[in-house]
């Protein structure tokens, strides 16, 4: 028997399978057809038999089935809309974990060289265990009505830092 009567034969009785399978798998019935061909195609000689081929089709479907469901698991369909953040490229969450850490790093290391109570005052509202206005006042010694103020001194001072550090203009307008 050829290939092309095999195929002419089968194609009813695959269709019919793909289509009852693939709807649970949520894929198209057409998708699953051309991959269990594909499967069943690259061993033909197993389905010249005509005792169990309906049984090897079955059982050829429901494979393609179940390792497209293990791929969907592991595939995570892309969306360019979304991809991309409005700022650039997307990192992974390792590259992203580190960049946090650092940005982290270098706000406290620029809180540490601000002049007079923010040092203090600063460190406490970045701290990781939250402390109350009333805690901090207490902490730094000063009421905690002036704690507002004094906060948004600090802030002012900081972001003057910052904005101090970051890449100014050069000569021509050309970053540095």
């Amino acid at each position: 028997m050829t290939s092309n009567d095999l195929l002419t034969r089968l194609r009813p009785l695959l269709a019919a399978e793909c289509a009852a399978e693939a709807h649970a798998a949520g894929m198209e019935a057409a998708d699953l057809e051309q991959a269990v061909w594909l499967r069943l195609l690259s061993g033909a000689g197993a389905l010249s038999r005509t005792a169990d081929t309906a049984l090897r089709i079955r059982a050829a479907v429901r494979a393609e089935t179940r390792a497209w469901r293990r791929r969907a698991r592991r595939e995570v369909p892309y969306d360019p809309v979304a991809a991309e953040p409005p700022g650039g490229r997307l990192e992974s969450g390792v590259e992203q974990a580190v960049l946090t850490a650092e940005t982290g790093r270098q706000v406290r290391a620029a809180v540490r060289r601000l002049p007079g109570r923010c040092p203090g005052l600063l460190s406490a509202l970045l701290s990781s265990r939250d402390p109350t206005y009333r805690e901090i006042a207490g902490e730094l010694g000063i009421s905690q009505g002036s704690l507002g103020p004094v906060r948004s001194r600090c802030l002012g001072c900081l972001r003057r830092m910052l904005m101090a550090e970051i890449a100014a203009p050069g000569r021509g307008g050309e970053e540095r």
